[in-house]
């Protein structure tokens, strides 16, 4: 029987909650969730793969469990988020793992993958973005955000923090809506109704900008080093799309690419068929 332990770890004041199971001793795969979600979104996912591997799925800051400073006590950027989780494998003893990465996991994963090559023995990227060819159109109220960060671009960004669209983050594109559970994303929207959590949200849809800024960067990370690379991709994403998970190979000819007729949260429908070609994957 897998069992999953819910613990907590300092790392400089903050406290990051995360989920951990699998033996000690087993290869290490570190899990990072997007918006609007935490490391729950892992839920099918970890029984799934913890008999063979390490696993450890942080909320990361601002998220899930995980501690939610004032805006006057944390920056919220991807920068300082991926700092966090920096030192948060390295508290935990994580000295060198695959990482899955989801959405804002992405960026997150692929700053450490730049800032400690060493350290990753393989990505495995789930609708997480790294090419221009991958943002959809639903991209285009942010943009304007960031070539005009005024406070009407910024408001006008609110409505993308309803309940309606995190219904239809989890639902478009899925062949059967009736085959997506309601409770994920009935936590999502408990967490985002937290004081202050819309404003946090608001300054990273804000600071997206600079994830699209380092794609050149991350691109140069995979052409050098060429990590061991899966990309499960939900194909009906409204937001990150199939161009996007194709254009890996460009820099990673041996990169594998497997899509799923779902949509952005593919693991709430295909858990199973994910995990299966993570453990071939994994083990090769």
């Amino acid at each position: 029987m897998i069992t999953t332990k819910y613990q907590t770890a300092m790392i400089d004041g903050l406290k990051v909650f995360y989920r951990e199971a699998g033996p000690a001793n087993a290869p290490k795969l570190l899990l990072l969730h997007g918006f609007p979600s935490a490391g729950h979104m892992f839920r099918d996912l970890i029984p799934l793969l913890a008999d063979r591997f390490h696993i450890v799925a942080p909320d990361l800051p601002g998220f899930g469990q995980t501690d939610m400073p004032a805006r006057e006590q944390f920056t919220y950027t991807f920068d300082n988020i991926a700092t966090v989780i920096e030192r948060f494998t390295e508290v935990i003893g994580f000295d060198r793992f695959a990482v899955y990465v989801f959405d804002y996991g992405a960026p997150t994963g692929f700053r450490l993958a730049m800032r400690h090559p060493e350290r990753i023995t393989a990505i495995i990227s789930q609708n997480g973005n790294a090419y221009e060819e991958g943002l959809s159109d639903g991209w285009n109220p942010i943009r304007a955000y960031w070539q005009d960060p005024s406070p009407a671009n910024r408001e006008a960004l609110r409505g993308m923090l309803t309940p309606e669209t995190t219904n239809f983050q989890y639902t478009h594109g899925v062949p059967d809506t009736a085959t997506v559970s309601p409770d994920g994303q009935s936590l999502d929207n408990f967490y985002m109704m937290r004081a202050g959590a819309t404003d946090i949200q608001l300054d990273l849809f804000g600071d997206y900008k600079s994830n699209v800024g380092l794609y050149p960067a991350f691109q140069n990370y995979f052409r050098t080093h060429q990590p061991p690379f899966l990309a499960v991709w939900g194909k009906n994403d409204p937001f990150f799309l199939p161009p996007g998970a194709e254009a890996f190979k460009r820099d990673m000819p041996a990169a594998e690419i497997r899509f799923f007729d779902t949509g952005h949260f593919a693991l709430e429908t295909h858990a199973a068929e994910i995990a299966t070609v993570i453990r071939d994957f994994l083990a090769r």
